[in-house]
């Protein structure tokens, strides 16, 4: 019976310890908790076998073991949570953003896609810009964008800072 004992006990810290393992690895998988539960029930059962079946003291360190753990995670995971900042899902956001032409956009209608960052968008233009065209983001409505090439804003900017009226 002591052989078994011990063998669960060790498995249990064994499993504890991959699984904890594996959040520092990986993380965000939010294993800290099961993990630390696992290693403290084992380390438990290995030493302590009576308190944690036997009593109600082992259930209850098995849960301030829990309540630690959970207080842990709180700043470990504000420690690893990348830093940028959120995507944008708004058209006014994008506003002088810079993209590509992925499908060539077509007047009047929304068949054009452009990519501006890492999501892509339906286009529209009032003059037919081809695919691969870098673009500038004009305005936009709803989930699609009015875009211009980038050379004709450069040069429209670069007229007007002139102090000349475009004609």
């Amino acid at each position: 019976m002591v052989v078994v004992n011990e063998a669960i006990g060790i498995t249990l810290v064994v499993v504890g310890a991959i699984v904890i393992s594996f959040e520092f690895i990986h993380p965000g998988a939010i294993l800290l908790i099961p993990g630390s539960i696992l290693l403290a029930a084992g380390l438990l059962y290995l030493f302590l076998p009576d308190v944690l079946l036997g009593s109600y003291e082992g259930a209850l360190v098995v849960v301030v073991v829990a309540l630690g753990a959970g207080l842990a995670e709180i700043p470990y995971y504000r420690w690893v949570a990348p830093r940028h900042p959120p995507i944008s899902t708004t058209v006014s956001s994008l506003v002088g953003a810079e993209g590509v032409v992925t499908v060539a956009v077509v007047p009047n209608t929304l068949q054009g896609k452009v990519r501006i960052r890492s999501e892509i968008w339906s286009a529209r233009a009032p003059r037919p810009i081809p695919a691969g065209t870098p673009v500038r983001v004009v305005s936009g409505a709803g989930v699609s964008l009015e875009v211009e090439p980038i050379s004709v804003a450069t040069e429209g900017r670069s007229t007007e800072a002139k102090g000349d009226s475009p004609t």
